[in-house]
């Protein structure tokens, strides 16, 4: 098994896409033991409930800090949101996963920490960072949404 999960894990790194023969191999490997195989999928939840907030911050160029200030609360309870994310920040945080993916859409991942941070007039002087701040995650999803709509520029 352990040959396996290091060919997929070097697949992962290296952006190679892994055959399904490997990924049957690995999913044989770990119906043989139950343990592992629930050990496994409860750190993939971990990792999948927590990936949202790591490319947020990554991406906007924003501290852990920053990012706990924009969901109201303090920089320890949202480092804990990488094992339990609480079900009433399950919409905000879509809400901004769903932008933060609009973004890299249509701008280079070089330029987003720039383009959140510029006051906009269709956002009456805010930035979209602004709008974050101020936890207004649908308008923050619709602002982005109506800044790149082309069919209002389209004849």
């Amino acid at each position: 098994m352990v040959a396996v999960a290091v060919w997929l894990r070097y697949c992962f790194v290296m952006g190679v896409e892994p055959s399904g023969d490997d990924i049957d191999r690995l999913v044989g490997d770990l119906l043989t033991n139950p343990a592992t195989a629930r050990d496994v999928a409860q750190r993939l939840e971990r990792r999948l409930r927590s990936e949202p907030l790591r490319r947020f911050e990554r991406i906007w160029q924003v501290s852990a800090s920053q990012a706990a200030t924009m969901f109201g609360v303090s920089r320890q309870a949202y480092a804990k949101w990488s094992t339990a994310m609480p079900a009433d920040r399950l919409v905000a945080v879509a809400l901004l996963d769903e932008t933060t993916q609009m973004l890299l859409d249509r701008l280079k991942v070089d330029r987003i920490p720039a383009a959140v941070r510029r006051p906009s007039e269709m956002l009456d002087g805010q930035s979209l960072l602004e709008l974050a701040q101020q936890r207004r995650f649908d308008d923050l999803r619709d602002a982005v949404r109506s800044m790149f709509d082309i069919s209002r520029v389209q004849p």
